[in-house]
């Protein structure tokens, strides 16, 4: 069995959907239902049981996914071997945002018990910047916040978090079980510096152009809330000081946190590391 093979019949495993393990690939349905059925016709025995609402594991099924995320890994750990050997053990890693997100200390205590010999190098990025230093060639791979320009990239979503406005605690809707876009529009709300990502400015301005004070940080973000009576999102469920609230916002599109990293990087470090990523945050 290839190992190729065995990481498609993974995704499809964890995914139970062809379809979204194909997207979770980079690959079109048509030749991962051709690889999974070669792979059964190799092993002699049925993996998946299919159905219109997806697939589900038989016995067969269970004990090869297990088998085969042991063969993985330890192929993962020949290759960081080998790296090391050649003195490339190395990776550096840019977080944007929230350093508290239990994902990310998941990921840090998984990616250590896999890779204990990797000098991992963390670079922390401001809000200017959502591919971390990734196009600058500062880091190997970022966790941060989709939406941006993907050009040249590949993403991995890992998390959807719902969105909410911060407002002050004693501002006239901080009172509300939910707000609308369109009730914030006479508002100020925070922006970011000139040459920042449209794509990501403009998703963090709820769509439409605004006004009010430029930030490059989280805390800037909080302080112009507190100090100005400025608007700005949040993803749900972040620590707020006791002075401001969040409302969750009803007709706001989620936040994606998401793995990325350039496209066509080969470097297996990477490779492992969206792979530990991807189920650090599915629990």
């Amino acid at each position: 069995m290839e190992l190729r093979t065995l990481r498609y019949f993974v995704a499809v495993a964890e995914e139970l959907h062809f379809g979204r393990a194909a997207t979770r690939l980079h690959m079109s349905q048509p030749p991962l239902s051709r690889a999974i059925r070669q792979l059964e016709a190799d092993v002699g025995a049925l993996l998946l049981a299919r159905s219109p609402a997806g697939v589900t594991l038989t016995a067969a099924g269970t004990v090869l996914l297990d088998e085969a995320r042991a063969l993985l890994d330890h192929a993962d750990r020949v290759r960081v071997r080998v790296s090391a050997a050649a003195g490339a053990a190395t990776i550096t890693i840019g977080i944007l945002g929230d350093g508290t997100d239990p994902g990310v200390a998941r990921l840090a205590a998984a990616y250590r018990r896999h890779h204990p010999a990797i000098d991992i190098r963390v670079r922390d990025t401001d809000l200017t910047d959502p591919t971390c230093g990734l196009r600058a060639g500062l880091v190997d791979v970022a966790l941060t916040r989709a939406p941006f320009d993907e050009t040249a990239l590949t993403v991995r979503a890992l998390r959807t978090d719902p969105v909410g406005v911060v407002l002050r605690a004693d501002d006239p809707l901080a009172r509300r079980d939910g707000l609308r876009l369109a009730e914030l529009s006479d508002r100020r709300w925070f922006q970011f510096p000139p040459g920042t990502d449209p794509i990501w400015q403009s998703y963090w301005n709820g769509g439409g152009p605004r006004e009010g004070p430029e930030v490059r940080a989280v805390q800037e973000c909080l302080h112009a809330v507190l100090w100005n009576g400025t608007v700005g999102l949040a993803p749900l469920g972040h620590d707020l000081p006791t002075e401001l609230t969040v409302v969750p916002l009803i007709d706001m599109p989620p936040s994606r946190v998401v793995a990325v990293w350039n496209e066509g990087d080969t470097n297996p470090l990477i490779r492992s590391f969206i792979e530990i990523a991807t189920s650090a945050y599915r629990h």
